[in-house]
């Protein structure tokens, strides 16, 4: 299995747009395309940061998800819709891990 620790970082005063979009579309979109989110997290720092897992077969089908999410008619009519007022998200970080032998859960 192949896990994707996604942290996105939000533009000022957007974290309700991003919680929004996520829990009225994007997971229903996720859904939908086979995508499956592990779990999800909100910062509770201050950050302006969310934070989700992915989990994939391998490489090649995290690819091929996201290239399918990305124009997915419904995911580009909900992210225009949304950021109508300005872009939500500032920054996407991307990491890609394997879980170790020596932790078996």
């Amino acid at each position: 299995m192949l896990y994707e620790l996604r942290i996105y970082t939000m533009h000022e005063g957007k974290m309700d747009a991003i919680q929004q979009r996520f829990d009225q579309h994007t997971l229903v979109i996720f859904e939908r395309l086979g995508m499956k989110v592990n779990d999800f997290w909100i910062d509770r720092t201050g950050l302006s940061k969310l934070y989700y897992v992915m989990e994939y077969r391998n490489k090649e089908e995290r690819q091929r998800q996201w290239d399918t999410f990305r124009q997915d008619p419904e995911w580009i009519k909900v992210k225009r819709k949304s950021e109508e007022n300005g872009p939500i998200v500032e920054k996407i970080e991307e990491i890609l891990m394997n879980r170790p032998a020596f932790f078996t859960r």
